[in-house]
């Protein structure tokens, strides 16, 4: 079993929004917002209030700059694209950031997660802006409701501790948003630099619903997002915004456990499939190639009786059901069909890990599989080959080797339930 942390993003993300989900599973809010305002962020003051959405409760963050909170700000979803760019008054620059978060009386996780956020911002703002890292300053000293928004989420992190994170596809809406360069399509343009090979989708709101800052807290945390896996759920927290929409506005994050529950699939796979008999076996393989490359989770190719009795190939692409259109795209792109088939299934998957092992004959990566009732190892095939290339052995010489080596250490299982599992 895993603690898990799973944020559903289907009305965007915002940082305040996130940092009032979490605040909702830490529970302890009144010590929370005691300690986001004894950090020494000049004029800020950090509240929590009640909020209701569409008949749903939640909690609301509030940053306030001088008394003020910003404009309708994030919470009413305002672009922060636009917001960094030339240097000018009352800048800074990613080094006085670095300084400002480094002397904030928190941990080092909390301030290397916080730093590697504002990372992520500042690569988007240099993409969009055309410019290197160190030109682009942020405004107002780096926006200090932006600051508190990202240590804030990443200070619960820290509290809730879960061993995994994991992100819903992420809705963007869709339309225009006005910014202090003017007015921007929407998703804005460091958002959607930030959310490249993230799913996402526009929905059916008009709209600004997944802002950089949000953005960039969910790609530097989540690992993976997709559909909620089988999942034991202990907490459930609602973090709400400032604006109304036609849907709740409002970020929810899960907390609990993963692994080992016998449960439905957990996930779904687009299957695309198309036929040649045109190819040649060099074009063939650049395709699967290209598509591997892209991020198919498989890739392979069946013998196939075409038109006119000529022998030909189906090419098949295993994808994730959201990136199934990017991933025809691609297959029409690379061979010389007209069409696509595309076939969704629900999967079952366990929850996977790879891990260092030592072994006489050197370091090994071993991929474990977990859940079902099941645990699973492999051996990483590369280095099962190297150590079979230095010690003059098969491939399956040494692989028996590290197998006993690493059995009688205790640190291989294959087909039996890990502790705690369901049998």
């Amino acid at each position: 079993m895993m603690r898990t942390l799973y944020i559903e993003c289907g009305m965007g993300a915002a940082g305040d929004m996130l940092m009032a989900a979490l605040l909702e599973l830490d529970g302890c809010a009144r010590e929370f917002v005691e300690i986001m305002n004894s950090l020494g962020l000049p004029d800020v003051r950090v509240g929590v209030e009640p909020s209701v959405k569409r008949g749903i409760a939640g909690t609301r963050v509030t940053v306030e700059i001088g008394g003020e909170e910003e404009g309708s700000g994030r919470t009413g979803r305002t672009s922060r694209t636009g917001r960094a760019g030339r240097t000018g008054h009352g800048d800074a620059n990613a080094g006085d950031i670095e300084s400002i978060i480094n002397g904030l009386p928190v941990s080092d996780d909390v301030k290397k997660n916080a730093l590697a956020v504002y990372g992520l911002l500042a690569d988007a703002e240099s993409h969009v802006h055309g410019e290197p890292v160190s030109q682009i300053h942020f405004h107002e000293i780096g926006e200090l409701d932006a600051i508190a928004d990202i240590v804030g989420t990443c200070l619960l992190i820290e509290r809730l501790a879960p061993e995994r994170v994991l992100a819903s596809p992420v809705r963007t809406g869709y339309g225009e948003v006005r910014c202090a360069h003017g007015t921007l399509p929407v998703p804005a343009p460091a958002t959607a630099h930030i959310l490249r090979n993230v799913p996402v989708y526009a929905g059916d709101i008009r709209g600004e619903l997944c802002t950089p800052t949000g953005a960039a807290l969910l790609a530097r945390f989540a690992e993976d997002f997709t559909p909620m896996p089988p999942f034991k759920i202990e907490k459930i927290g609602y973090g709400m915004g400032k604006k109304d929409f036609e849907a709740p506005n409002c970020v929810r994050a899960f907390l609990g456990e993963t692994g080992g529950l016998r449960a439905a699939p957990d996930g779904e796979a687009a299957e695309l499939r198309c036929n040649v008999d045109d190819m040649t076996g060099e074009q063939i393989g650049f395709c699967v190639r290209e598509l591997f490359g892209s991020g198919a989770l498989d890739v392979f190719t069946t013998p196939a009786q075409m038109k006119k009795d000529r022998p030909g190939a189906m090419i098949t692409c295993v994808c994730d059901a959201a990136r199934a259109d990017f991933f025809a795209a691609l297959i029409l792109k690379h061979t010389t069909t007209f069409g696509v088939r595309k076939n969704i299934c629900e999967r079952y998957t366990l929850a996977r890990e790879v891990a260092p092992a030592e072994t006489p004959f050197g370091p090994v990566a071993v991929k474990k599989g977990s859940g079902y009732g099941v645990c699973k190892t492999k051996l990483e095939y590369d280095d099962v080959a190297r150590i079979a290339s230095e010690k003059k052995l098969s491939y399956g010489e040494a692989e028996r080797m590290i197998r006993d080596h690493l059995r009688d250490s205790g640190a291989l299982f294959v087909g039996r339930p890990a502790e705690g599992e369901i049998k």
